[in-house]
Protein backbone atom coordinates (compact mmCIF):
# COMPACT_ATOMS: atom_id res chain seq x y z
CA UNK A 1 0.00 0.00 0.00
CA UNK A 2 1.42 3.35 -1.03
CA UNK A 3 2.02 5.84 1.85
CA UNK A 4 0.09 9.12 1.64
CA UNK A 5 2.97 11.18 3.07
CA UNK A 6 6.73 10.89 2.77
CA UNK A 7 8.54 9.21 5.65
CA UNK A 8 10.23 12.42 6.77
CA UNK A 9 6.87 13.90 7.77
CA UNK A 10 6.95 11.61 10.83
CA UNK A 11 9.41 14.11 12.31
CA UNK A 12 7.10 17.09 11.84
CA UNK A 13 5.32 16.82 15.24
CA UNK A 14 8.70 16.67 17.03
CA UNK A 15 10.03 19.60 15.05
CA UNK A 16 6.91 21.62 15.74
CA UNK A 17 7.24 20.84 19.44
CA UNK A 18 10.86 21.96 19.48
CA UNK A 19 9.96 25.10 17.55
CA UNK A 20 7.14 25.94 19.98
CA UNK A 21 9.47 25.41 22.94
CA UNK A 22 12.11 27.68 21.36
CA UNK A 23 9.53 30.39 20.70
CA UNK A 24 8.22 30.09 24.25
CA UNK A 25 11.70 30.38 25.76
CA UNK A 26 12.44 33.36 23.52
CA UNK A 27 9.29 35.13 24.70
CA UNK A 28 10.16 34.42 28.35
CA UNK A 29 13.68 35.80 27.84
CA UNK A 30 12.44 38.93 26.07
CA UNK A 31 9.89 39.64 28.82
CA UNK A 32 12.38 38.88 31.61
CA UNK A 33 15.15 41.00 30.12
CA UNK A 34 13.61 43.87 28.18
CA UNK A 35 10.46 44.29 30.31
CA UNK A 36 12.47 44.67 33.51
CA UNK A 37 12.63 48.03 35.34
CA UNK A 38 16.19 48.40 34.08
CA UNK A 39 14.84 48.84 30.55
CA UNK A 40 11.30 50.20 30.88
CA UNK A 41 11.77 52.61 33.80
CA UNK A 42 15.40 53.75 33.78
CA UNK A 43 15.56 56.86 31.63
CA UNK A 44 12.00 57.97 32.39
CA UNK A 45 12.10 61.77 32.05
CA UNK A 46 8.67 63.43 32.04
CA UNK A 47 8.15 67.08 31.22
CA UNK A 48 7.17 69.19 34.21
CA UNK A 49 4.60 72.01 34.27
CA UNK A 50 7.38 74.40 35.28
CA UNK A 51 10.84 74.09 33.72
CA UNK A 52 12.72 73.59 36.98
CA UNK A 53 16.44 72.91 36.55
CA UNK A 54 18.10 70.97 39.35
CA UNK A 55 21.44 71.73 37.72
CA UNK A 56 20.82 75.44 38.17
CA UNK A 57 19.37 75.31 41.68
CA UNK A 58 21.33 72.45 43.30
CA UNK A 59 24.65 72.80 41.48
CA UNK A 60 25.17 76.39 40.34
CA UNK A 61 23.24 78.05 43.19
CA UNK A 62 24.25 75.43 45.76
CA UNK A 63 20.77 74.89 47.20
CA UNK A 64 20.54 71.94 49.60
CA UNK A 65 18.07 69.17 48.69
CA UNK A 66 16.36 69.57 52.06
CA UNK A 67 15.32 73.15 51.36
CA UNK A 68 12.69 71.92 48.90
CA UNK A 69 12.32 68.26 49.93
CA UNK A 70 12.09 69.18 53.57
CA UNK A 71 10.52 65.99 54.96
CA UNK A 72 13.23 63.71 53.61
CA UNK A 73 14.92 63.32 57.01
CA UNK A 74 11.76 62.65 58.98
CA UNK A 75 8.90 61.30 56.92
CA UNK A 76 8.29 58.41 54.53
CA UNK A 77 8.08 60.82 51.59
CA UNK A 78 10.60 63.47 50.58
CA UNK A 79 7.70 65.81 49.62
CA UNK A 80 7.80 68.11 46.63
CA UNK A 81 8.08 71.82 47.36
CA UNK A 82 4.80 73.63 47.82
CA UNK A 83 4.05 76.88 46.01
CA UNK A 84 4.93 78.95 49.07
CA UNK A 85 8.44 77.50 49.12
CA UNK A 86 9.02 78.35 45.47
CA UNK A 87 7.57 81.83 45.77
CA UNK A 88 9.67 82.52 48.83
CA UNK A 89 12.44 83.15 46.30
CA UNK A 90 10.60 83.83 43.07
CA UNK A 91 8.44 86.61 44.44
CA UNK A 92 11.74 88.52 44.26
CA UNK A 93 13.81 86.54 41.75
CA UNK A 94 12.53 86.63 38.15
CA UNK A 95 9.02 87.53 39.33
CA UNK A 96 7.82 88.26 35.78
CA UNK A 97 9.40 85.32 33.98
CA UNK A 98 7.07 83.70 31.46
CA UNK A 99 8.46 80.30 32.42
CA UNK A 100 7.16 80.80 35.95
CA UNK A 101 3.63 81.70 34.91
CA UNK A 102 2.13 78.37 36.14
CA UNK A 103 3.80 78.99 39.49
CA UNK A 104 2.37 82.50 39.79
CA UNK A 105 -1.08 81.24 38.81
CA UNK A 106 -0.92 78.62 41.54
CA UNK A 107 0.26 81.25 43.99
CA UNK A 108 -2.50 83.71 43.21
CA UNK A 109 -2.63 86.42 45.85
CA UNK A 110 -0.54 84.43 48.28
CA UNK A 111 -3.38 82.80 50.18
CA UNK A 112 -2.56 79.37 48.67
CA UNK A 113 -6.23 78.73 47.89
CA UNK A 114 -5.59 77.67 44.31
CA UNK A 115 -4.56 74.19 43.14
CA UNK A 116 -0.88 73.46 43.61
CA UNK A 117 1.48 73.07 40.68
CA UNK A 118 0.81 69.55 39.29
CA UNK A 119 4.36 68.23 39.43
CA UNK A 120 4.83 64.90 37.65
CA UNK A 121 6.28 62.17 39.85
CA UNK A 122 9.44 60.60 38.42
CA UNK A 123 10.46 57.89 40.89
CA UNK A 124 7.61 55.49 41.60
CA UNK A 125 7.37 52.29 43.62
CA UNK A 126 4.57 49.70 43.58
CA UNK A 127 1.72 50.39 46.00
CA UNK A 128 2.64 47.30 48.03
CA UNK A 129 6.24 48.47 48.58
CA UNK A 130 6.74 50.61 51.69
CA UNK A 131 9.78 52.86 51.49
CA UNK A 132 10.60 55.34 54.24
CA UNK A 133 12.92 58.16 53.19
CA UNK A 134 13.67 59.18 56.78
CA UNK A 135 14.85 55.71 57.79
CA UNK A 136 17.20 55.44 54.82
CA UNK A 137 18.59 58.97 55.13
CA UNK A 138 19.32 58.49 58.83
CA UNK A 139 20.93 55.15 58.02
CA UNK A 140 23.47 56.93 55.83
CA UNK A 141 21.99 56.47 52.36
CA UNK A 142 22.68 59.57 50.28
CA UNK A 143 20.32 61.12 47.75
CA UNK A 144 22.61 60.26 44.85
CA UNK A 145 22.53 56.54 45.69
CA UNK A 146 18.94 56.24 44.48
CA UNK A 147 18.38 59.38 42.42
CA UNK A 148 21.76 59.78 40.75
CA UNK A 149 23.48 63.11 40.14
CA UNK A 150 20.34 65.22 39.95
CA UNK A 151 22.55 68.25 40.47
CA UNK A 152 23.72 67.67 36.89
CA UNK A 153 20.23 67.32 35.42
CA UNK A 154 18.22 70.10 33.83
CA UNK A 155 15.28 67.70 33.69
CA UNK A 156 15.18 64.99 36.35
CA UNK A 157 15.20 61.43 35.05
CA UNK A 158 15.22 58.02 36.67
CA UNK A 159 18.69 56.47 36.65
CA UNK A 160 18.17 53.43 38.91
CA UNK A 161 15.68 50.58 38.37
CA UNK A 162 14.25 50.77 41.93
CA UNK A 163 13.34 47.09 41.59
CA UNK A 164 13.15 44.57 44.43
CA UNK A 165 16.38 42.94 43.25
CA UNK A 166 18.16 46.29 43.11
CA UNK A 167 17.04 47.15 46.64
CA UNK A 168 18.09 43.77 48.00
CA UNK A 169 21.58 44.10 46.54
CA UNK A 170 22.08 47.10 48.79
CA UNK A 171 20.39 45.54 51.82
CA UNK A 172 22.59 42.46 51.59
CA UNK A 173 25.76 44.57 51.43
CA UNK A 174 25.03 48.19 52.39
CA UNK A 175 28.56 49.20 53.40
CA UNK A 176 29.68 50.52 49.96
CA UNK A 177 26.62 52.77 49.79
CA UNK A 178 26.64 54.42 53.22
CA UNK A 179 28.14 57.82 54.00
CA UNK A 180 28.48 60.20 56.96
CA UNK A 181 25.25 62.03 57.74
CA UNK A 182 26.81 65.39 56.93
CA UNK A 183 27.40 64.12 53.38
CA UNK A 184 23.85 62.89 52.70
CA UNK A 185 23.03 65.68 50.25
CA UNK A 186 26.57 66.06 48.88
CA UNK A 187 26.05 64.78 45.35
CA UNK A 188 29.75 64.73 44.48
CA UNK A 189 30.75 62.66 47.53
CA UNK A 190 31.65 59.06 46.72
CA UNK A 191 31.29 56.68 49.69
CA UNK A 192 33.73 53.84 50.26
CA UNK A 193 33.23 50.41 51.79
CA UNK A 194 35.55 51.27 54.69
CA UNK A 195 33.53 54.37 55.57
CA UNK A 196 30.32 52.38 55.32
CA UNK A 197 31.59 49.62 57.59
CA UNK A 198 32.70 52.21 60.13
CA UNK A 199 29.29 53.86 59.91
CA UNK A 200 27.55 50.51 60.48
CA UNK A 201 29.71 49.79 63.50
CA UNK A 202 29.25 53.24 65.05
CA UNK A 203 25.46 53.18 64.68
CA UNK A 204 25.22 49.47 65.55
CA UNK A 205 23.27 48.68 62.40
CA UNK A 206 22.95 45.01 61.56
CA UNK A 207 21.96 44.61 57.89
CA UNK A 208 20.94 40.90 58.02
CA UNK A 209 18.11 41.73 60.43
CA UNK A 210 16.08 43.62 57.85
CA UNK A 211 14.70 42.58 54.47
CA UNK A 212 17.59 40.36 53.46
CA UNK A 213 16.84 38.06 56.38
CA UNK A 214 13.81 36.88 54.40
CA UNK A 215 14.95 37.60 50.83
CA UNK A 216 18.13 35.50 50.63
Amino acid sequence: MTALFPKWTNKVPALLGLGAAAVGLSVVFVVWFWFSPQHIEVGYQPDQPVAYSHKLHADQLGMDCRYCHRMVEEGPHATVPDTQTCMGCHSQVLPDSELLKPLREAWGNGEATRPAVPWVKVHMLPDYAFFHHGVHVNAGVGCASCHGRVDQMDVVRQVKPLSMGWCLECHRDPAPHLRPLDKITDMAFEPTREQGQQFLAERKLNPPTYCSACHR
